[in-house]
């Protein structure tokens, strides 16, 4: 059945793309919310900025690719229903988080869809429980570094700047913000566009037009390209969300909030470890709100986000078990 296989190759890298246009819309807000909320771009001059950053730091990297595709679950036990009904487990949860403008984590989305399907296909002995624990540990340490580190650069700044008048000061970071928020679009291109190129070697792995693991430059450009033009779609809900409700910011908030996040992602980054942007730079805001007072932070809002971050992994994962179980009987395993 050759025709079969070629058209869930097919559909696997579509869906593949689709999720990294979604990552794009949804994840937006991670590098332009708080340049946007405190008026340092127009958010329409902010969105091109970071679809075209979010481009060239898709293409600089493939460790996080690595990561993501050897990780996870033994290759033995990789089909292409199990990467279609991985993937269409996060694109399904990535939406309905963003129709509720919540920060969820895409990278959290993809893990979890791809452990339902191969649970669903082979059981709870494929998934790869080392390299699992790797991931979910970055997933869980990185957001704990952007609250630290939002938190002391914001006591840095505001014991380096103690005798400059607030407008004074937030005109000049208003400026440097630019500068903190195209570092923070570059990092996410290095993390989540990633998490697609895995994805879709992994199904060639499986189809057999690759005998090893390693992302073809055709790949590379295209996730970067579909995360480009969902970035470019914009996000404006989960915007709102992060950079004006979770927070009230000015500019010196903003740029360190930007360079916490940007310097704990391309960290992890360069070490081939996949972080949540989502996370971090929601955590980063969280560690600068806190250096103000603890009433600077809605907690309303907070819990929101802390609920969807806790039932992501586990709602993807059983999407995709489900998708799984319902495309089966009609495309195969």
């Amino acid at each position: 059945m050759p025709e079969v296989t070629l058209v869930m190759l097919v559909l696997v890298i579509a869906a593949s793309l689709l999720f990294d246009y979604i990552n794009g819309f949804h994840d937006t807000a991670n590098a332009i919310a708080t340049c946007v909320s405190t008026r340092a771009l127009s958010i329409r001059s902010a969105i091109i900025m970071a679809a075209g950053l979010n481009f060239a730091g898709a293409m600089i990297s493939t460790k996080v690719a690595a990561t993501i595709g050897k990780g996870i679950v033994d290759a033995s036990n990789i089909t292409q229903m199990v990467v279609l009904a991985g993937v269409t487990g996060a694109i399904i949860w990535d939406l309905i988080t963003w129709y509720y403008g919540l920060p969820s984590s895409s990278s959290h989305a993809i893990i979890g869809g791809i452990m339902g399907s191969v649970i669903a296909h082979a059981g709870m002995s494929a998934l790869h429980w080392a390299g699992l624990k790797t991931i979910v540990l970055a997933l869980l340490v990185s957001p704990v570094l952007g609250t630290l580190l939002g938190f002391i650069f914001m006591v840095l700044m505001m014991w380096s700047f103690r005798n400059r008048s607030p407008y004074g000061l937030n005109k000049s970071f208003r400026k440097l913000q630019v500068v903190s928020a195209a570092f923070m679009a570059f990092s996410h291109g290095t993390a989540d566009a990633q998490k697609s190129m895995g994805v879709i070697t992994m199904a060639l792995v499986s189809y057999g037009s690759l005998s090893t693991f390693a992302v073809p430059t055709w790949v590379k450009i295209a996730c970067a390209v579909a995360m480009a033009f969902g970035t470019a779609a914009g996000g404006w809900r989960i915007i709102k969300t992060v950079g004006r409700d979770f927070v009230k910011l000015q500019p010196v908030h903003g740029f360190c909030v930007e360079t916490a996040s940007a310097g704990v992602i391309l960290g992890a980054s360069a070490m081939g470890m996949p972080t949540s942007t989502t996370h971090v730079i929601t955590s980063s805001i969280l560690g600068v709100g806190l250096s103000k007072r603890m009433s600077a932070v809605n907690w309303g809002i907070a819990s929101r986000i802390l609920v969807a971050w806790v039932l992501t992994i586990p709602a993807s994962a059983a999407v995709a078990f489900v998708t799984y179980m319902v495309l089966t009987p009609f495309l195969g395993k």
